[in-house]
């Protein structure tokens, strides 16, 4: 039942709140994605000299990766205490750490300058990123999901998605105008350094619209309604994480897998597509930027898209389109790349993205409607962000060491394939969400709770 407390916000406010999650997204993943630019095009002759150029991409991709493996303990962390504290508090820290890390890459001294100690702190600043985005996502969908309504929470939630092909968008524009501007050696000796130092101010502009905006409603009721649970009946909260295993590892394990084909295929088309363009297929990094860019451009206008249809169609039938398609594209997609002109690659990269976006746009309103209230920012960062450690991280080392071994896309294309059909299986398994009404707080608290040790607690369990 709805109180006060929980009722929809007016549409001025909910979109100031989309908004504030949209801009402050949009600078975690600019700064997120703006390393896996740079360490396809420079970080490999930055910090790794000396070696074949693709193991030195390789090397620099490692180090890509690392960011990946701290965002299942950014998403325990910050999971944690945002069920505990609230969404709003944990999403102004994120920002401040992934602002404060790629400020600090900006100013790092390269390897020709302190030696093996460069790689070691950029790692060490890789590993800061990929904290604060694991407790990122969660956060800011939450806080859309958790005002918005049950009719439209689709599309309201797959706004703050749009940060990421925002973030990809500002991050490859800043390149691209970057290497159309400089020539290649002062790009590789100071103009790298120029897009990591921009967020700075970034940041300070995510700041004051994140702080601008109130905690979720559904998180307050259900906060209160835990409090007076203590209070009267002696019931003591369990800690997320374990309430999460308890009750929703079935929907942990569907994310999971419902992340694979969304998460390896965007790599692949943005950030591995800048290594197969200027190796295999010998076009330039301006080309192959540009292609990005307008991809990215296409992808932030179709995930609202995605999330309306979501809401008419439902959550899985959206999805299963993105998964199927993704992976029907894929021998397509290096067809056109191989032809070597700008309008195939165009081509490729932007079908591509529009049939992750088929995944992604839903993704956030799925994952919030799967996990009760006082564990809702646990559960779905885990199931988000654990996936990323075998999804995302790998992908453009995989693709990257399968293209060293067999010269050939054919292994690529089949790795991608594969994680299409592992994500088919999962939605296959999922229940549809898209009619949960998150603010029935009183509906699910009773999971988030267990009784005092006690003796009633005893009478409890034999009843």
């Amino acid at each position: 039942m709805s109180s006060p407390a929980t009722a929809p916000p007016a549409p001025s406010s909910l979109k100031r709140i989309v908004a504030a999650s949209l801009i402050g997204t949009t600078i975690e993943w600019y700064d997120f994605f703006l390393y896996g630019s740079a360490a396809a095009l420079v970080f490999n002759k930055l910090f790794f000299p000396g070696s074949d150029p693709l193991v030195g991409t390789l090397l620099s991709f490692l180090t890509y990766a690392v960011g990946f493996a701290a965002r299942p303990l950014g998403a325990l962390v910050f999971g944690h205490y945002g069920d505990r504290l609230g969404r709003k508090k944990l999403l102004v820290l994120s920002l401040l750490m992934m602002g404060g890390a790629t400020f600090a890459i900006g100013l790092m001294p390269t390897h020709a300058t302190i030696g093996t100690a460069a790689p070691v702190l950029l790692t060490v600043l890789r590993l800061v990123q990929g904290f604060a985005l694991g407790g990122e996502w969660g956060g800011a969908v939450l806080l859309v999901s958790e005002h918005g309504d049950a009719k439209r929470r689709g599309f309201w939630a797959s706004w703050p998605q749009t940060g990421a092909p925002a973030g990809q968008l500002l991050a490859t524009g800043v390149l691209s105008a970057l290497t159309a501007l400089l020539s290649d050696a002062a790009f590789t000796s100071w103009g790298w350094r120029i897009p990591f130092l921009l967020s700075g101010v970034l940041v300070i502009v995510g700041l004051w619209i994140r702080l601008s905006v109130d905690e979720s409603p559904v998180f307050k009721a259900a906060l209160a309604q835990a409090e007076q649970r203590r209070a009267t009946a002696g019931q003591a909260e369990k800690m997320p994480l374990v309430s999460v295993l308890r009750h929703h590892w079935r929907d942990v394990l569907v994310a999971m897998g419902a992340r694979m084909a969304e998460n390896i295929s965007y790599y692949v088309i943005t950030a591995f597509i800048l290594v197969y363009a200027t190796t295999a297929v010998d076009m330039s990094k301006q080309t192959a930027l540009n292609a990005v860019l307008i991809g990215s451009a296409v992808h932030f206008a179709v995930i609202p898209l995605w999330g309306a249809l979501s809401d008419r169609w439902g959550r899985r039938p959206v999805y299963l389109i993105g998964a199927v398609g993704v992976g029907a594209w894929m021998f397509p997609f290096f067809a056109l790349i191989d032809r070597a002109t700008f309008g195939s690659l165009l081509l490729a990269v932007t079908v591509g993205l529009v049939f992750h976006g088929a995944m992604y746009a839903p993704q956030a309103a799925f994952f919030s409607e799967m996990f009760s209230t006082r564990m809702r920012y646990s559960g779905a960062s885990i199931g988000a962000q654990f996936s990323s450690v075998a999804a995302g991280a790998p992908a453009p080392l995989i693709a990257t060491a399968l293209l060293a071994d067999y010269d050939s896309s054919t292994p690529i294309a089949l790795y991608v394939i594969a994680a299409a059909l592992l994500t088919v299986l999962a939605i296959g398994c999922a229940k549809e969400t898209s009619r949960r009404d998150l603010n029935d707080v009183e509906a699910d608290s009773a999971a988030d709770t267990a009784p005092a040790p006690a003796p009633a607690a005893d009478a409890a369990r034999t009843a």
